[in-house]
């Protein structure tokens, strides 16, 4: 038998409501709430359940695909809206799909539970996040999140209401991705991702927001759950401090064998992470609480040479030599970062309002070295220590009267960042006639500390009895160092959004923002080799967005939704050495914008999206999203080329399928499309692959080719659940890339090489890095997907 317990508050005015009945579906178990707005349920058979909260005078609200175990007492937290009728015996049910009246449409809600059941996720939230419309990942192993074709730094995190700089381990500074997400799924309550119609509270949105609403531990025992996965252990633990169970916690610790699992497919880098996560909650008085929330990582990076055999097979020697190149490319890193943060929330007598007080800091330690041939006694090719510091303070105050909903705020932070750079661009050489090449390079050393502020105003209001519903926002942000930073009359984003019933169960909703980020600090501390920061005009970007959708829902578990958007960019940095928009770029380890950039780059993406959502009902869940877009910058000029996240093409689906005796089938299909790619220039690459490893792009001819085949993955997972007295075992097989499709992204330019992995040359002498043009220049076809199966399992005590 397993218990429930919760909280169920007023949607608007967060005041607990008292005598609201609880009701799991079908059955008779149930309870009501409490004078603190709590309920508990025992002795509730082991299994899945929709959940219904109902109130007189309030919309019944119902939660689905809650899964019940004797493991763990379930937290299970509802937010009820008022009913606009006065027929208060008359029953009227919410809808289960998350909706707001300042952002009425691109916005979507996954409970803990789709995000636990996501077959191929392995309990990754950002990964889990790639089945919804619009949202697209880097294929391979990198993690970034590409929202309706913006760059992946274009988006920003929320954790509990505490920005946090990014959610992945081995992120790529000033941009973000890496190859697995440091959030714990154990601490999710739900996550909500908006890509458009943003809060005016928000700073520094373009394409997306998510927000990851974390749980409070239980407060009337101490419980916990070991998980073990395809490339994590993590232990969680929670109860009570004290005994009145006003206080509470919920901790927890992960260790990767991520490095394993690369190591065993033949991977040549091997990311070995740690990372913890705390929440602590007080409530002081009925109407003050206090929680403190924090999370952290530390990231080790280690090489994994491969091994030479003289009796390779054609496809063994191709995979070695693909290796040799990846290792003459990538840095070996080291990362450390950490986010911590307190909030106080009081809610004012009456139901008029409530305001929350939130201070937090932030750090990011990233270093990266490079050496020939991996040795250090070798010449030194990339050197990088580069930490960035951010210290905030923010206010939000929410008001009501009568129909009217007012909030304001204002942010506050101190931002400090330092980078020690030394990158060798070119050798000293002689090209293919013989003339001299001279040596290029970066050196520089800074420091930038500077403040960021910004103020905001919203405002709401339902008219023609609930079927119209508006909402206006102001925001202003500046700062004090870029050039233009403390003129806030250049940073005024306007926003807009309306709902209009058109019937009992079809809306249109619509929206207009203006809305602005900051550029990165790898682009404002940038340092040319004369210590000029080139950079302090680059200010803030903007976008404007319009977006227009249909939203129906047939039944109380069922969605379809279908919308239209276009985004507009300007002042998006370029770069000046490769005449570029950095929408091209970030999506590789390392660091982005750490070079000399001119703000005069567009950019546009636009399409539309078509969204089919069931929630559990007769036993199968699923998600169905599928998105047309076009993404497309400009360098210097008016000329739109291809973004490097131009899919054009997204389409996946997830579902389930419960069966008897806790037995669950998920299955998850992702497509994307012929992804872009920009020539390479083999002449000036073999000028400096010496130096970099890398190859040099022909900008020229940006994006004007596309991968070999579109990308396309098929997951299957199966789940069974064991309950017994004190606790419950969950074990899960999954198979990664069942139909083993191979996935291309853009060939990789590297040196020709001899049987035995040495450097071929054209005079059969050994490689020197002095005559670069004595070498043969090669590409190679860069794949991925091969089936990978996992087992993994979680224990609930």
């Amino acid at each position: 038998m397993g218990k429930m317990a919760g909280f169920v508050r007023d949607a608007r005015t967060q005041e607990a409501l008292i005598g609201v009945s609880i009701k799991l579906d079908g059955t008779n178990i149930g309870a009501v709430t409490n004078e603190n707005g709590y309920y508990t349920i025992n002795n509730i058979p082991t299994q899945s359940y929709n959940i219904t909260a109902s109130y007189i005078g309030y919309q019944s609200l119902t939660k689905y695909d809650v899964v019940v175990t004797s493991g763990n007492t379930l937290n299970l937290n509802f937010a009820i809206e008022e009913a606009n009728t006065d027929l208060t015996e008359v029953e009227i049910k919410a809808s289960p799909f998350l909706k707001n009246s300042e952002t009425p449409n691109s916005i979507q809600s996954l409970s803990a539970q789709e995000i636990q059941s996501y077959p191929g996720g392995n309990n990754d939230v950002a990964k889990v996040v790639q089945s919804l419309p619009g949202v697209s990942g880097s294929v391979g192993f990198r993690n970034d999140l590409i929202i309706r074709g913006g760059a992946p730094n274009e988006n920003v995190y929320y954790l509990d209401g505490i920005e946090i700089p990014n959610i992945n381990h081995f992120s790529t500074q000033g941009s973000a991705g890496g190859p697995v997400g440091m959030l714990n799924v154990s601490f999710v309550e739900d996550v909500t991702l908006t890509t458009s119609g943003f809060n005016a509270r928000y700073d520094n949105p373009l394409s997306g927001v998510l927000q990851f609403k974390q749980r409070t531990g239980n407060q009337e025992r101490t419980q916990g759950n070991v998980r073990l996965g395809a490339s994590e252990a993590a232990l969680t633990l929670e109860g009570p401090l004290g005994k009145n169970g006003r206080t509470t916690y919920i901790v927890s610790a992960r260790r990767s064998y991520l490095q394993f699992l690369f190591k065993a497919i033949g991977l040549p880098f091997l990311p070995d992470y740690w990372d913890y996560q705390y929440k602590i909650s007080h409530k002081l008085t009925a109407k003050d609480e206090i929680s403190v929330v924090g999370l952290g990582s530390i990231d080790n990076f280690e090489f994994n040479p491969p091994e030479y055999r003289a009796n390779f097979t054609d496809e063994e020697r191709k995979d070695y030599f693909e290796n040799l190149a990846i290792l003459d490319r990538i840095p070996l890193l080291t990362q450390r970062s950490s986010t911590g943060g307190l909030t106080w929330k009081h809610l004012q007598e009456g139901g008029k309002g409530f305001f929350t007080l939130t201070a937090s800091t932030n750090f990011l330690d990233n270093r990266a070295e490079k050496y020939d041939n991996n040795d250090p006694s070798q010449t030194l090719r990339q050197k990088l220590k580069s930490t960035e510091t951010e210290n905030k303070l923010r206010f939000e105050h929410t008001l009501f009267h009568d129909k009217w909903t007012f909030s304001y705020g204002a942010t506050l932070q101190r931002a400090h960042y330092a980078n020690a750079t030394y990158l060798l661009l070119r050798r000293a050489a002689t090209d293919e006639n013989g003339n001299p090449i001279a040596a290029d390079f970066i050196d520089y050393n800074n420091t930038l500390t500077f403040a960021k502020y910004g103020v905001f105003g919203q405002v709401s209001r339902n008219f023609l009895s609930d079927k119209l519903k508006l909402s206006a926002g102001l925001r202003s942000d500046g700062n004090t160092y870029t050039t233009d930073g403390n003129n806030l009359s250049k940073t005024i984003s306007p926003r807009l959004a309306a709902c209009y019933a058109l019937a009992k169960n079809l809306n249109i909703n619509t929206s207009v923002g203006r809305y602005y980020k900051l550029a990165p600090y790898t682009v404002l501390g940038f340092e040319d080799n004369t210590g000029t920061r080139v950079n302090k005009n680059a200010g803030y970007i903007s976008s404007n967005h319009a977006v227009l959708g249909l939203e129906y829902l047939p039944t109380p578990s069922t969605r379809i939704t279908l919308e239209g958007f276009y985004k507009y960019y300007n002042r998006y940095p370029v770069s000046v050495h490769d005449s570029v928009s950095l929408a091209n770029l970030g999506g590789d380890f390392g660091t982005l914008g750490n070079e000399a950039t001119a703000p005069v780059g567009k950019m546009r993406t636009y399409g539309f999206e078509f969204l089919l959502q069931q929630k559990l009902t007769k036993n199968f869940y699923g998600i169905l999203a599928y998105t047309y877009y076009f993404s497309e910058a400009t360098a210097y000029g008016n000329t739109y080329k291809p973004t490097a996240w131009d899919n054009r093409h997204l389409l996946s689906f997830t579902g389930g399928y419960k069966l008897p005796r806790n037995w669950e089938l998920g299955l998850r299909f992702r497509f994307l499309g012929k992804a872009p790619y920009s020539p390479t220039d083999t002449t000036a690459s073999l000028a400096q692959y010496s130096a970099t490893g890398q190859a040099v792009l022909d900008y020229s001819r940006v994006n004007s080719l596309r991968v070999a085949s579109a990308y396309r993955t098929l997951d299957i997972r199966v789940d069974k659940k064991w309950n017994f007295k004190r606790w419950s075992l969950d074990i899960y097989a999954e198979v990664q890339n069942v139909l083993n499709t191979k996935n291309y992204s853009d060939p990789s330019f590297t040196l020709q090489r001899n049987p035995d992995g040495t450097i071929r040359t054209k005079n059969g002498q050994p490689y020197s890095p002095s005559q670069p043009f004595n070498a043969y220049a090669t590409f190679i076809e860069n794949t991925s997907g091969s089936r990978l199966p996992s087992i993994g399992m979680i224990v609930q005590f």
